[in-house]
């Protein structure tokens, strides 16, 4: 076992006392809420709701662009921060088997771990700590602490102070002793429907937070833990409300919000977050129906090409999927739209005749297009800005 006091100046190597916090199990934790707070626990729910009411199999793409945004904001909230274009350029890139920077590798595969915490974890009978392991192995299996991927710790750690120990440190999590139970409570937790969804959602995030039972990645595991839970509710069977990207722009009051759960001021997190979550439904509302009309733009312009494609081209068929690729390559076209990579390439060109996607280079080997209009949309979706046509 590692001291990371062996090097560490004399000052580190004192002796201190420190407080670690040991948080009261979910199971049973009292709650009451005035008609206000209830009130904007419902429109939170309504708003997630009304979300995904719109959600059929034609829109998935548009599913995977509000994972992706989701993803993007969770790593931005723990400073993973890239350029919008840098993150789709990455993306492209690793798609086509090239490299990518080290930053860009861990914000891609948080939106793995993303996919994987909605499609697999959320849809298990019973959701237990394996399923939170394999969420954080498949987030940290490709960063430079991949060995601490998918392992439960065996030591303290802690937040703030200095790297060496505890001592003047912000929050000091639970003595690994202590993991287990808490992690079986909080698994029974996610497995209980007592609770309305958003404050079920909301109580699972801050609980996992208050344990960190993992050496690193424990902020992106636990947002995904905030899907897991709408989506086993069925609040959010397709859709995910990008809850990260409200809670970047407010980072500060979410950990006080965070504070306030530990603190045994439980309502004033659940309303931060009930907020949280009924925001970024709106907004995600909005700019699906912004995308929809860029899609339509598309289809106008591919139509207007001389010899436009016949109804049934491929071209048409790769349209439908470009949501979910602001930078895309024939190869992942074609496996998006189902379609052969000769008749992709078609698509590829005709669409660039177009003016529907934009070529990165001239080469034409691992060649990538970026899709017109998308980014710079998508742009305020992760800010947090709402589309001009809806903010007028």
């Amino acid at each position: 076992m590692s001291d990371p006091t062996i090097h560490a100046a004399g000052k580190y190597r004192r002796a201190c006392k420190y407080n670690a916090f040991v948080p009261d199990k979910l199971l049973g934790l009292p709650l009451s809420l005035d008609a206000t707070l209830a009130g904007l626990v419902s429109e939170a729910e309504a708003a997630v709701r009304s979300l995904n009411e719109v959600a059929v199999p034609a829109l998935d793409p548009l599913a995977r662009l509000l994972l992706r945004t989701e993803s993007i904001a969770s790593s931005k909230v723990e400073g993973l921060q890239l350029g919008l274009r840098e993150v789709a350029r990455a993306e492209a890139r690793v798609e086509t088997g090239q490299g990518a920077s080290t930053t860009a590798i861990e914000i891609l595969a948080n939106i793995d771990a993303m996919v994987l915490a909605i499609d697999e974890a959320a849809r298990v009978s019973r959701f237990g700590v394996p399923q939170i392991v394999a969420i954080h192995k498949r987030l940290m299996e490709r960063a430079e602490r991949q060995r601490a991927a998918g392992a439960i710790r065996t030591q303290q750690n802690w937040i703030g102070g200095n790297d060496h120990n505890p001592c003047g440190a912000d929050f000091v999590p639970p003595p690994p002793e202590e993991l287990e139970e808490l992690l079986a409570d909080l698994c029974e937790s996610i497995n209980d429907d007592l609770l309305p969804p958003v404050i079920q959602a909301a109580f699972v995030h801050a609980q996992f937070e208050s344990i960190h039972p993992f050496e690193d990645g424990n902020g992106r595991t636990g947002r995904a833990l905030i899907h897991v839970v709408l989506r086993r509710r069925g609040v959010a069977p397709r859709y995910v409300p990008p809850i990260s990207v409200v809670i970047a722009g407010t980072r500060s009051r979410y950990i006080d919000g965070l504070t306030n759960f530990r603190g045994d001021r439980i309502n004033q997190w659940v309303e931060y977050f009930a907020d949280a979550a009924g925001r970024s439904a709106r907004l995600a509302k909005a700019y699906l129906e912004a995308v929809q009309t860029l899609r339509a733009e598309w289809r106008n312009r591919l139509a207007g090409i001389p010899e436009a494609p016949r109804a049934d081209a491929a071209a048409w068929a790769v349209i439908d999927v470009l949501p979910a690729h602001p930078m895309i390559s024939v190869a992942v076209g074609a496996a998006a739209a189902g379609r052969s990579k000769p008749a992709t390439y078609e698509a590829f060109k005709q669409l660039d005749a177009a003016g529907v996607l934009v070529p990165l280079s001239k080469a034409r080997r691992n060649q990538s297009w970026e899709v017109n209009g998308l980014l710079d949309l998508i742009g305020g979706l992760e800010s947090g800005v709402l589309p001009e046509a809806v903010s007028a």
